[in-house]
């Protein structure tokens, strides 16, 4: 079991990185929180993960904040919910604003999130109010992919959105709606997932 990897950021593509290790090149998936806070590609980062292994996958995501993490894990634990919509929930809400939502019984906002229905967002509401008491923003872990060919910012917004489970025609729109001059790929995902969500393009 893999639970922390600390070592020099190779690759950030979102939602992909690259983290070598003492020469090991290990591959994540994470969260847009968690990406947001990275440093520049070429330093050191401490990731702590979750390893999955299915039938026939194996998969490694990583975090920043035990918050992230804890958070991912037990969204995983309700019905009809898998990594892919969790990552989603952790990409387009802080773990706070998620609490606050679920203690709120806000099922309208949560069905704003790429996969999440009403029925899903009912059962979030009913089986995680007691669990999302006392995540708060948690502590630091301590102090296509991500091979592929590089992209621009736009083209890297686009491919991330898309994996966050929004459509084509979606992601389009929104990227066309909040992308500036001169933005980052984790600018325009911010923006855009904060437009998706039904708030305003931020200044």
């Amino acid at each position: 079991m893999i639970g922390r990897l600390r070592g020099i950021l190779a690759s950030k593509q979102p939602p992909w990185l690259l983290v070598d290790v003492g020469g090991v090149g290990y591959e994540l998936e994470a969260p847009m929180s968690t990406i947001y806070d990275l440093p520049p590609v070429g330093k050191e980062v401490v990731l702590l993960t979750h390893y999955a292994v299915k039938e026939d996958s194996v998969a490694l995501y990583g975090f920043l904040h035990e918050s992230e993490r804890a958070l991912f894990r037990n969204l995983q634990k309700v019905s009809g919910i898998g990594a892919k919509i969790a990552l989603a929930v952790l990409s387009g809400v802080s773990v706070d604003h998620f609490a606050r939502l679920v203690q709120a019984g806000d099922v309208v906002a949560l069905t704003k999130i790429p996969g999440i229905g009403k029925k899903t967002a009912e059962r979030i509401v009913v089986e995680l109010r007691d669990r999302v008491d006392g995540l708060g923003a948690g502590a630091p872990g301590v102090a296509g992919k991500a091979a592929g060919a590089p992209l621009d910012a736009v083209g890297e917004a686009t491919v991330a959105l898309q994996q966050l489970g929004y459509k084509p025609a979606e992601v389009a729109r929104l990227v066309q709606k909040v992308a500036a001059d001169g933005d980052a790929a984790e600018a325009i995902i911010r923006k855009a997932l904060r437009v998706a969500l039904g708030g305003q393009v931020p200044a």
